[in-house]
């Protein structure tokens, strides 16, 4: 029972939870649905709100945008306006030219139409002129007995004369003017290279000649049947001649050399007293070995004194060979030095490289070490030389151009030719024979004497001067000029000679009359 009560009391209680529940749910939606009308009604007043801003703003951009559009129209429209107005005067301006132009060419068809009346005039009056100077140029045939060609040679031939003669007029002033210049300024810097280089003028002669104690020796030196000269002759490869001259005998070899070997061992020899083949060989071999190392140190010697640095041994071993060799009288290795020193002298007066121009001048010679052995010039052969032990560019070419047998190139290459005739002319430096001498004298008469209207020539200041006297009715003032450079380019092409020639051309007219 107790159980019945409890289960219809939870029953009810149950039904009356969901009723309660029920309740309070519909109360519920009662409520939302009030708070979603107003929420609608709130959203619906602000969308409202919104939309009315949107229209004022709207309304507020178009009418800005407006403004803006119609600025830009009215800038446009200013802008097209001075385009208009720029065209325009444009316009004005190419009609103005167009004007202008038509005015020109209307003035030039005038002036056309003038010259073209003009032109057949001067037609008509050269016309009339050739004829009358046919007329003219008859009448003068007649008279003067010559045709036109004749009288056309007689006149080319007259202007030709005095062009010739005006011509040469101006030439000697030009080359007066330059030569004044130029020995001037020559002057002064030779000048000061000689006095910078003191040297004596002496010189030593190697001489082929083998002075003997007595005749005795040099039945001696012959030995029994010719064998002692023979061994002598075939150990060292020279000539020994036996002539009348008492107590000596000479020796001749084309090779410095040998020639030295062969004279210090004679001399040897004749101190010793023991003269045989085996003797002979003995001392050839040493004398040889004694006088390469002093050629070796001769050039070292060099090569130091005008410090030049980098030379190789077989070049320093050929320029000592050079104390040995002699150009007339002058001692090569001397001459070489001399003319290093008046190259670098020059070269630093010319703001040129003084040590180039020292190891050119020391060098220039260095073919004659070996001019015996090999064909060509000595020139020639020194190039070679430095060329196969990677001399400079620069000094081959100016050893090779020294005597001008090839063109020159460079600065150094006319200073070495200076300098090598500086060294070789200077007094008491060479000298030659008498023979040579008066040949050399007679060539360069003879040379003058080739010429055209000379009436004689005279060698004067032992054969550095020519004066030429010709004759005034066949050379013109003018002409001189022209026949003392003729006769010197002649004397340079056909001549070897030291220094420098002056040749000078006289001419002169008298006029004699005797009162009676």
């Amino acid at each position: 029972m107790d159980y019945l009560y409890i289960a219809i009391a939870g029953c009810g209680g149950i039904l009356a939870g969901l009723i309660i529940a029920a309740i309070f749910q519909r109360a519920r939606k009662t409520s939302a649905g009030k708070l979603a009308e107003q929420i609608k009604n709130d959203a619906r007043k602000e969308a409202e709100h919104i939309q009315r801003e949107a229209k004022v703003s709207a309304k507020s951009d178009i009418l800005k945008m407006r403004e803006e559009v119609e600025q830009e129209l009215k800038e446009r429209r200013k802008e097209q306006q001075n385009i208009e107005k720029r065209l325009t005067q444009k316009e004005e301006a190419l009609e103005r030219k167009s004007d202008q132009i038509d005015n020109k060419l209307q003035d030039i068809e005038r002036q056309s139409k003038e010259l073209t009346a003009t032109r057949e005039r001067l037609n008509n009056r050269e016309q009339e002129l050739q004829k009358k100077i046919s007329e003219q140029i008859d009448q003068l045939e007649r008279v003067a007995q010559l045709s036109r060609d004749e009288a056309r040679e007689i006149l080319l031939e007259k202007l030709k004369n005095e062009v010739k003669n005006e011509s040469g007029l101006l030439v000697r002033d030009i080359l007066e003017e330059a030569k004044q210049k130029a020995e001037k300024e020559s002057r002064r810097i030779l000048t000061y290279a000689i006095q910078r280089y003191s040297s004596d003028c002496t010189y030593e002669r190697t001489t082929a000649t083998i002075p003997l104690p007595n005749d005795e020796m040099k039945g001696r030196i012959i030995g029994r049947e010719g064998r002692n000269i023979r061994a002598l002759e075939a150990a060292t490869g020279v000539n020994i001649l036996i002539d009348d001259t008492p107590e000596a005998v000479v020796i001749s070899c084309f090779d410095p050399i040998r020639k030295e070997v062969a004279r210090l061992l004679i001399e040897r020899l004749i101190s010793d007293g023991r003269i045989h083949p085996t003797r002979i060989e003995e001392l050839v071999k040493k004398i040889t070995k004694e006088v390469e190392e002093d050629a070796f140190s001769a050039g070292e010697a060099a090569v130091l004194e005008t410090g030049i640095q980098g030379a190789s041994p077989q070049v320093i071993r050929l320029l000592g060979r050079l104390k040995y060799r002699y150009s007339f009288s002058q001692n090569v290795l001397k001459h070489s030095l001399e003319t290093a020193y008046f190259m670098g002298i020059i070269a630093a007066e010319l703001g040129l490289d003084e040590q180039k121009a020292k190891r050119i001048g020391l060098f220039h010679d260095i073919g004659k070490a070996v001019d015996h052995e090999i064909e060509g010039s000595h020139a020639q052969i020194g190039a070679d030389i430095l060329r196969r032990h990677n001399e400079a560019k620069d000094v081959i070419q100016a050893v090779a151009a020294h005597h001008a047998e090839i063109e020159p190139v460079t600065p150094y290459d006319i200073l070495i030719n200076a300098c090598d005739t500086l060294s070789a002319s200077r007094p008491g430096a060479r000298s030659e024979t008498t023979e040579l001498y008066l040949r050399r004298l007679e060539q360069l008469e003879s040379i003058a004497r080739d010429f055209q209207g000379v009436e004689s020539c005279y060698a004067l200041q032992a054969g550095r001067e020519v004066r030429v006297v010709v004759l005034p009715e066949k050379i013109a003032e003018g002409e001189a000029q022209m026949l003392a450079k003729n006769i010197c380019q002649r004397i340079e092409k056909e001549m070897n000679y030291p220094g420098q020639i002056k040749i000078t051309v006289i001419r002169e007219t008298r006029s004699v009359e005797y009162a009676k």
